[in-house]
């Protein structure tokens, strides 16, 4: 059964890049000897892998994948460090018409 990973890398501005790979250490040194000019993470270096997850199905790989890429810095800093409490609470909806903050609830 083939293993896919989901990786965040800390670029050295702070910057987050987000990818899916099937062989976690080729493609985290394909990142930092910047192998591709036109990569996001190419003048970004060096990096520093803060986050991996492994799958045993490629399919949810990228679902995941995806989902973070959208996620805040913020966000994605708390799942590299493991706080999940700030996680959830980063996660909690704030606009002022979520059903949380209706003052006729």
């Amino acid at each position: 059964m083939k293993t896919y990973y989901v990786y965040i890398l800390q670029c050295s501005d702070n910057l987050t890049y987000t990818g899916v790979t099937n062989n976690i250490s080729r493609r985290f040194e394909e990142h930092q000897k910047g192998l591709n000019k036109n990569c996001f993470t190419y003048k970004r270096r060096p990096l520093k892998l803060i986050f991996h997850q492994e799958f045993n199905d490629i399919e949810q790989a990228i679902f995941f994948e995806k989902k973070i890429k959208k996620w805040s810095a913020k966000k994605k800093y708390a799942l590299a460090k493991g706080d999940y409490d700030l996680l959830q609470i980063l996660s909690e909806c704030r606009n002022a018409t979520h059903s949380n903050y209706n003052p006729k609830n």
